[in-house]
């Protein structure tokens, strides 16, 4: 047996002196990487070494290299070389397999530990992209976008949609080669944020819908958020309004509706189960328009959400509004809208933004979950405190805190 000992920068570099010194059956004994040269043990360059053999009887002479027999393979194996000869040491690891495969004999283990290296200086190079990035978007970032950033944080905004907004104003500044000022930071801002949100816009209660149901967590306001519809629909409408309340989980929740109803003077349905909804459309069939309040339960766990959801199952044009609270958290307000989404609730409505100075979640949950904003409420007084959403105040409260 023959056995050759190669010092090369790269296993693609040996591989084709391998073919030429000891031909097409050669076998790759052992690779390594080795440290060769430098000054007292410093400077040392990194080498490979390789170890290649081959049986005396199968050896060829250095002056006549034995050759492919197949010419179309030989010409496609020496091209490969070629790039990898010119490539860099990382890019010509990425071309170690097929180069192996096709002239030289290699077992399985060594053909995975090389994989496995590939993947390694993948992973590194990918790392050091994304390092690389951050790290311009660090030197980019002036004390206007510092400050944006951190509004929209305590803003609790989630971080992804933080990081596109500050990078698109990034990308804006690199475009035109300058360097906006503040008020030019928060302008760019409000614009991408408008442009995001504007789809968004418009959505309100259909107007072909009959029923419209009321679902959250309890303590959000579902009760007096119907009253204040309620009261827009019949004293500025003049519509034929009715209720329903299948909320007879919470002490005194039928009392309160009943008493909104009273005022209003508009009839009331109780149910208490989903067999009681015939008899409850019956009595309210000559009502344009009914709404009607769902019991408040823990709608983080799927099956009270799925309890509730049974219950709005109706041949009647309608449809489902999610009742949010702006004073719950971020996090929990995520996971009602997951659940419900799953049941094809697209609606959602926000109550008592008098009761926070945070906002982000308004945006991230119609981000996030597609969600179609429809009313914002805020205080107590029916009908006054309720307003369509529209975009335009919304950013403003969300980046300036002015007056929805």
């Amino acid at each position: 047996m023959r056995v050759k000992r190669y010092i090369v920068n790269a296993l693609p570099e040996a591989v084709s002196m391998i073919r030429t010194e000891l031909g097409k059956d050669a076998v790759i004994l052992n690779t390594k990487e080795i440290k060769v040269g430098g000054f007292m043990g410093m400077f040392r360059k990194k080498k490979m070494e390789v170890i290649a053999a081959i049986e005396t009887n199968q050896a060829n002479p250095p002056s006549q290299p034995q050759r492919n027999t197949n010419p179309q393979v030989d010409a496609a194996v020496e091209k490969i070389l070629q790039t990898a000869q010119r490539a860099s040491a990382t890019a010509a690891t990425a071309v170690i397999e097929p180069i192996v495969a096709q002239p030289i004999k290699e077992n399985p283990a060594r053909v995975e530990r090389e994989q496995f290296i590939i993947d390694e200086i993948r992973d590194l190079r990918e790392y050091m992209v994304k390092l690389s990035k951050q790290q311009s978007s660090t030197i980019a970032m002036n004390e206007h976008l510092i400050l944006l950033k951190e509004h929209l944080i305590d803003q609790e905004m989630d971080a992804e949609w933080i990081e596109r907004l500050v990078q698109s104003i990034i990308d804006k500044q690199t475009e035109n080669r300058v360097e906006f000022t503040g008020e030019q930071v928060w302008d760019m801002a409000e614009a991408q944020l408008e442009e995001w949100l504007r789809p968004y816009e418009g959505s309100g209660i259909s107007s072909n819908a009959r029923v419209v149901h009321f679902v959250g967590p309890t303590g959000v306001g579902k009760t007096t958020t119907i009253a204040k519809l309620a009261a827009e629909q019949t004293i500025k409408n003049g519509r034929k309004v009715g209720f329903i309340t299948s909320d007879t989980y919470r002490i005194a929740a039928v009392d309160q509706l009943r008493t909104y109803a009273n005022i209003l003077n508009v009839p009331i349905e109780v149910v208490f189960s989903q067999m009681d909804l015939p008899r409850a459309l019956k009595q309210l069939e000559e009502q344009e328009l009914i709404y009607m309040d769902t019991a408040g339960r823990n709608f983080r766990s799927e099956l009270h959400v799925s309890e509730v959801n049974s219950l709005l199952q109706t041949n009647e044009p309608s449809e489902t509004i999610l009742v949010l609270s702006m004073t719950g958290k971020t996090r929990d307000m995520a996971a009602v809208a997951d659940h419900f989404s799953k049941y094809g609730v697209q609606k959602v409505l926000f109550t008592k933004l008098d009761e926070t100075s945070v906002y982000g979640a308004i945006f991230n949950l119609i981000m996030n979950f597609e969600l179609l904003p429809t009313y914002l409420a805020s205080g107590q007084t029916v009908p006054d405190d309720i307003e369509k959403f529209q975009v335009k105040p919304y950013i403003h409260k969300l980046l300036r805190g002015q007056s929805l």
